[in-house]
């Protein structure tokens, strides 16, 4: 160790999805001795519902990291390899299940969480995706010590980012998974120094991000354009907002507000057509669609669909499934 760095840790990482996998590198390139991913089950995928491995899978053998995919964090086999492992610290990052005491109570230097967003706005499991559907400009991430709470811990250090105007909630999460990266290892680094004083979270000023779903996934069109405008960004590309055309799935994956009244039109009716752009009334302005993906095809530009697809204008979006 060069003189002046903070010492090496032994580290067990958890975490699951793309988004943790920045972080799960960025601990692995600062030389800390990190001895085991903790991830979740391979899901099946695709049409062929073949298993498939979690991204932080992939990656921990990409690097020759020891991969733990226990299916319950209870289970005594599963702690007694954690308690053999005698890590200095754990650093979670959007593993997904609900760490038990034993497990948050066992590192020396505790359980250290990635959570992308200001703590304590935006608690819970879609924080990315709920502040991009809820218009904010600005957002962040958060590195915290783990209690039994959900996102109740302490703040250890906290960075801030501006939302873009038209950034997706898919565009934004790579930015905060690289953002977290860093912060995760400043965070690790300072503690391993004895240079970092927990500060209690403000709980009454609490927001929560809880789990999409699929009903907010519709899109309900006597919202205003600029609503309705952020929802589709902040489910894109998952799940993605949707209606229907032709009693069929379509979904919507960018689009912007129209920036006009469209007067005498109904919710979700088509009040014009364009080369690149299907434009929808609204209960407030118009909305413009220029990227969807119809039922069972790939998603494609505005302009792609309408070569094969003939929309025209007092057509309806929404209403009953077919």
């Amino acid at each position: 160790m060069r003189q002046g760095a903070a010492p090496s840790l032994k580290i067990v990482f958890m975490g699951t999805p793309e988004f943790a996998v920045p972080s799960f590198e960025a601990l692995c390139d600062a030389g800390h001795s990190v001895v085991a991913a903790v991830t979740q089950a391979d899901r099946p995928r695709g049409r062929g519902r073949t298993p498939k491995p979690p991204p932080v899978k992939e990656a921990a053998r990409r690097r020759g990291v020891e991969v733990w995919q226990p299916l319950r964090l209870r289970d005594e086999a599963f702690l007694e390899r954690l308690r053999a492992a005698a890590p200095d610290l754990i650093a979670v990052v959007a593993y997904g299940k609900i760490l038990p005491p034993a497990v948050i109570e066992l590192p020396r230097l505790g359980c250290v969480n990635v959570h992308a967003s200001l703590l304590p706005a935006y608690r819970g499991a879609a924080p990315i995706n709920r502040a991009v559907m809820n218009g904010e400009r600005r957002t962040g991430v958060t590195t915290m010590l783990m209690d039994e709470g959900m996102d109740t811990g302490p703040v250890l250090l906290q960075r801030e980012v501006d939302i873009g105007e038209e950034e997706t909630a898919g565009e934004l999460a790579r930015r905060l998974a690289a953002l977290g990266a860093k912060l995760l290892c400043e965070t690790v680094g300072a503690l391993a120094s004895g240079g970092l004083k927990p500060v209690p979270q403000d709980h009454s000023r609490a927001t929560y991000a809880p789990m999409l779903t699929r009903e907010e996934s519709r899109i309900d069109w006597s919202l205003p354009a600029r609503v309705i405008a952020d929802r589709v960004r902040g489910l894109s590309p998952r799940p993605g907002a949707f209606t229907t055309l032709g009693g069929r799935i379509l979904k919507i994956h960018a689009g912007r507000t129209g920036g006009r009244e469209a007067k005498g039109a109904a919710p979700g009716e088509i009040v014009a057509v364009t080369d690149d752009a299907i434009e929808v009334a609204t209960g407030e302005g118009t909305y413009l669609i220029t990227r969807l993906q119809a039922e069972n095809r790939k998603c494609m530009d505005t302009s792609e669909f309408l070569r094969g697809r003939k929309v025209k204008a007092g057509e309806r979006l929404g209403g009953p499934q077919g």
